[in-house]
């Protein structure tokens, strides 16, 4: 029998587990969703009484973002006459948000539906909810606070005295851990991480050195970003979020992104990531405002990723003219389906997103 026939046939002859409308599927998914429903009344009710508004941004974006490792869906624009413009649907609503920021807003939340492509496993969905909000003129260090405050909302709307996730917990009452990059790579893989950072750029051979002694592979293309995402995953992240939640702040500043650097530092930035049993469950930024150093890092992020997957983004310029009229400002994006999934136990994402993307 020809080979693609015998693909076809073991194709054809593997069991599809039932859609999510089906009854028994919904009933045993049904607890978590109304725990959903619970966490986000209460937390919206948090986000009110502190003074911010709900906006609702475009999903259609002129640019998706531009992240070296994030990929967007593409579509388009038709014209009344006909013409066609590329749009993307938005991997974040980060730069909308912004852009209100620059038009007066001082403290808006945002339940947005975001998507990505290439992303489906336990904790990744191709749509999903990302929450974020942002307070103009206020230090990062806030949304710190805000942090510890939403995970205590969050456990009495669910009614949980821990959350839990592959037989990690924590006590989502107890105020989370605050721990520099820096020195959880020292503690927890033996690495001095910032002697490989100078000048607020990367040395990748120094890193992948120091990598090689703490029995991490690297290849010789990786880049020194590349290098530390292989330790974070191989022998950080494991350890962040255990007993009690973790805030990992000040990363190195080749890791800024969209952060600004840290004061009188020329080495770290104004980031930190919020971490519980194990998963990343917000990343923050003290938000830069920099137009010049904002293209900087947006074109050196599109040139990685065209190196590596063959394509790029185009810059939004409209976002960058805004970016000039933009306060100081703090915002953070959370992955609201992986709170619900910690707080109610679920093992799956798809657990607790009401109607999943079928395959």
């Amino acid at each position: 029998m020809p080979a693609f026939l015998e693909r076809r046939l073991i194709e054809v002859n593997v069991p599809k587990s039932p859609p999510f409308w089906s009854a028994g599927v919904h009933a045993a998914r049904r607890p978590y969703l109304l725990a959903r429903q619970q966490i986000a009344v209460a937390l919206r009710g948090w986000f009110t009484a502190q003074g911010f508004i709900e906006v609702e941004t475009a999903a259609l974006q002129v640019s998706p973002g531009n992240e070296t490792h994030l990929h967007a869906f593409a579509t388009e624009l038709i014209g009344t006459r006909g013409e066609h413009r590329p749009l993307y649907l938005r991997t974040s609503p980060e730069f909308a948000c912004k852009k209100l920021l620059a038009a007066g807003e001082t403290r808006i939340v945002d339940f947005a539906r975001a998507f990505r492509n290439r992303e489906r496993g336990p904790l990744h969905h191709p749509e999903f909810t990302m929450l974020e909000w942002y307070r103009a003129n206020e230090p990062y260090d806030v949304l710190m606070d805000d942090c510890t405050a939403l995970l205590t909302e969050t456990a009495r709307a669910a009614g949980a005295k821990e959350f839990r996730f592959r037989g990690k917990t924590i006590d989502p009452l107890v105020t989370p851990e605050r721990l520099t990059v820096a020195d959880a790579f020292a503690r927890y893989a033996g690495i001095d991480l910032l002697s490989t950072v100078r000048g607020g750029r990367g040395d990748g051979k120094a890193l992948a050195a120091q990598a090689a002694k703490a029995g991490v592979a690297t290849a010789a293309d990786d880049s020194w970003g590349d290098i530390f995402s292989r330790i974070l995953a191989e022998r950080v992240e494991v350890h962040l979020g255990v007993g009690r939640a973790t805030i990992l702040y000040e990363y190195p500043l080749p890791l800024a992104a969209l952060a600004r650097a840290k004061p009188g530092s020329n080495n770290v930035a104004e980031r930190f990531e919020l971490y519980v049993c194990g998963v990343e469950l917000a990343n923050a930024f003290g938000e830069l405002t920099d137009v010049a150093e904002q293209r900087t890092r947006f074109e050196a992020a599109m040139n990685e990723k065209e190196r590596i997957h063959g394509e790029r983004y185009p810059i939004d310029e409209n976002f960058l003219e805004a970016l000039a009229r933009m306060p100081p400002a703090s915002g953070i994006a959370l992955g609201f389906d992986r709170l619900v999934m910690v707080a109610t136990g679920a093992q799956h994402i798809e657990q607790v997103i009401w109607t999943p993307v079928t395959e």
